[in-house]
């Protein structure tokens, strides 16, 4: 079972919906007991930073997913859950992040014709450093055919390890269109509109047994 985190900043439904397109059941809940006992873990998203920080924070819902992700299960952000899992966001201020990926998240300063933000299909390709030190099986079948997935954002992710970058897009410049640490991976972008490419990476984390040993909860730490 699939669980999807309810903090009221996401596109809900279409995620459910598209999980259910490929042959796996999803719920949606914000009780943390039903959270922390997923097999496998979605963290969506849109909307502003601090607003989904604030809502995650009014449902105790932080350490939640901390400790969920210590567990050494699987977990998949999708755009702003993306942005949520790192240190800190420069959007409308410096705002704390849960602190599970190192790095920051900025805005967008592109020169015309570029808008911001950053709306529709994106051709997202492997980094030739990913790809030569990884074939991780969310990513693998993209490393020789990069594929058009579909963005809506105006703030992208600096990690600060650049090799956890699963894959990059273009757009006034590199950014991360998908990182992959340990059992977290995350997509910028979102999947759950990006038609059959968009469902095949769904139903490879469907199946993704990520080769981590669990550390333990943080909140025993």
């Amino acid at each position: 079972m699939v669980v999807i985190v309810d903090y009221q900043m996401g596109n809900l439904r279409s995620v459910q919906k598209a999980f259910e397109r490929v042959g796996t059941p999803a719920k949606i809940t914000d009780n943390p007991h039903e959270i922390l006992a997923a097999e496998r873990l979605v963290l969506p998203g849109v909307g502003a930073f601090p607003d989904a920080m604030r809502e995650l924070q009014q449902r105790d819902l932080v350490p939640v997913v901390k400790d969920y992700v210590a567990s050494g299960r699987p977990l998949l952000g999708i755009c702003l859950g993306m942005q949520l899992l790192f240190d800190c966001s420069r959007e409308f201020g410096d705002h704390d992040g849960l602190g599970i990926v190192a790095g920051t998240v900025e805005p967008f300063e592109l020169p015309d014709p570029l808008k911001v933000p950053h709306m529709g299909w994106n051709l997202s390709r492997v980094p030739s450093g990913f790809a030569e030190r990884s074939s991780h099986p969310m990513f693998q079948h993209l490393a020789q055919q990069p594929r058009h997935f579909y963005y809506v954002h105006s703030f992208y992710c600096c990690p600060s390890d650049s090799g956890c970058v699963a894959l990059e897009a273009d757009y006034g410049g590199w950014f991360a269109g998908a990182i992959a640490q340990d059992n977290v991976v995350a997509t910028q972008f979102h999947p759950e509109k990006s038609q059959s490419d968009g469902l095949e990476l769904l139903r490879r984390f469907a199946g993704w047994t990520p080769q981590t040993s669990a550390p333990g909860l943080l909140s025993q730490a």
